[in-house]
C-alpha cells in the first residue's frame, strides 16, 4: 500500500520526466496541433493530456484507498452476529382500580338556597 501511495504521489514527476526526455519524439508524432506550427505547441498538449490521466488515475487510486481503509476498520465478523433472546417476564404487583363512579362529590356542590330561612 505504501508503494502505491509513493507510485501515485511521484506518477506527475514521471509524466513530466517522460516528457522531456522524449519532447522531439512527442512534438513531431504525438502532438495534436503538429499540423498548427504557428501555435508552438511542441507537444505540451500531449503532456497535458497525460498530466490530466494520471490526475484522474491518483483520483481513483485514492478512492480506492479509502474505500479499503473502511473495510479494513469494519469487523468481519459482523455477519455472524447474532442478538440471543432471552425471555424476561417483569411481573408488577396487581392494583385495584378505584371506583369513583358511586362517590358523592358534596364538598363540590353550590350551597342550596333554602326558602324557609329567608
Amino acid at each position: 500500500m505504501l508503494s502505491a501511495l509513493i507510485a501515485s504521489n511521484f506518477s506527475r514527476v514521471f509524466v513530466y520526466a517522460g516528457f522531456e526526455v522524449n519532447q522531439k519524439y512527442i512534438s513531431e508524432k504525438l502532438c495534436e496541433n503538429k499540423d498548427k506550427p504557428w501555435m508552438n505547441c511542441n507537444g505540451k498538449c500531449f503532456l497535458a493530456k497525460k498530466l490530466k490521466q494520471a490526475e484522474e488515475k491518483e483520483k481513483k487510486q485514492e478512492r480506492e484507498n479509502l474505500r479499503s481503509q473502511h473495510m479494513e476498520a469494519l469487523p468481519n465478523a459482523a455477519s455472524n452476529f447474532t442478538f440471543l433472546r432471552t425471555a424476561v417476564k417483569t411481573l408488577y404487583p396487581e392494583r385495584k382500580v378505584l371506583n369513583t363512579v358511586h362517590r358523592t362529590f358534596s364538598i363540590f356542590q353550590p350551597p342550596k338556597n333554602n326558602p324557609t330561612q329567608a
